[in-house]
């Protein structure tokens, strides 16, 4: 059998990768102390490492495929395939930030303040790059964790990743500067994606869960409508809808079907509902192929 050596990131974006997997259809199953997770999709084998490791595992060919941020593949200099984007985080759906922070108290403003200063962090080359492209010359330590602690005490600033900066806020800390905005990437082993069969897999990997983040946050309305309130009840829907409208075997109604955002329909059913629309159902998706 056909086998694809997929990679996945523990630690902090593990359960959401697990609960994305599941939603476009790959249940996988973990154990507490396993980095071997089981799966329902025998053609996949996956084990769990480091999101930054992953890169370098996937460019020397350890693992077909892996899912890493961008700021890991950077961060490496690792030579893979990138399928596509994929926008989520432990917390939300959203990209994540590299920012310079700085004491609220610090004159620092942008990197180029930075020169003959001390950073602590933990994507050294990314910093490194960025002081060489702004001719600004500091020193660069790796930090091994609680970096928001080390300013000013140990070093002048800090590059931390953040999604939505409450960390450094609460160590008193301020942004100076985003450095690199990063998102969640599939990636692949540049020889596995000569592959045919490994390179179809991995496409419709990424391909189901592309469509699990377009289904987040939207939901299927389905609703029948008299013919001569079709019109009254279609201006109800969001202007830039386009309903699928079916006919019924009474020939005096018709079927309504449309993809919502689920914020919008508590406003807009009851108004569907005075306009003549009946039986509705609201139901869940799983996936949206577009």
């Amino acid at each position: 059998m056909n086998k694809l050596k997929l990679a996945l990131p523990k630690g902090s974006l593990q359960e959401s990768t697990v609960e994305l997997f599941a939603k476009a259809g790959i249940k996988i199953r973990t154990a507490e102390r396993s980095y071997f997770p089981s799966c329902d999709d025998e053609e996949i084998e996956i084990m769990l490492v480091r999101a930054q490791e992953i890169a370098k595992y996937v460019e020397q060919g350890v693992f077909d495929c892996g899912v890493t941020g961008y700021d890991w593949i950077c961060e490496t200099g690792a030579k893979v395939k990138e399928l596509g984007e994929l926008i989520y985080a432990k917390s939300g759906f959203r990209p994540v930030k590299w920012v310079l922070a700085v004491p609220e108290t610090s004159k620092i403003k942008s990197i180029k303040d930075l020169r003959g200063k001390r950073i602590a962090t933990e994507v050294v080359n990314i910093v490194k790059k960025h002081l060489a492209k702004n001719k600004v010359k500091a020193e660069v330590e790796f930090s091994w964790g609680a970096t928001e602690a080390k300013v000013p005490e140990l070093v002048d600033a800090i590059v931390e990743l953040t999604e939505t900066g409450s960390s450094l806020r609460a160590n008193r800390l301020r942004i100076a500067e985003v450095l690199l905005e990063s998102t969640t990437r599939l990636i692949a082993n540049t020889r596995s994606y000569k592959n045919t069969w490994k390179r179809t897999k991995m496409e419709n990997i990424f391909m189901l869960l592309t469509g699990a983040l377009n289904a987040v946050g939207m939901v299927g309305l389905k609703m029948n409508v008299p013919k001569n309130k079709l019109a009254v009840v279609t201006k109800c829907l969001p202007a830039l809808q386009n309903p699928t409208i079916s006919s019924l075997s009474n020939p005096n109604w018709v079927a309504i079907e449309v993809i919502l955002e689920e914020k919008v329909v508590k406003r807009i059913l009851p108004e569907l509902k005075r306009a003549g629309a009946e039986g509705i159902i609201e139901y869940p998706l799983n996936k949206i192929i577009y």
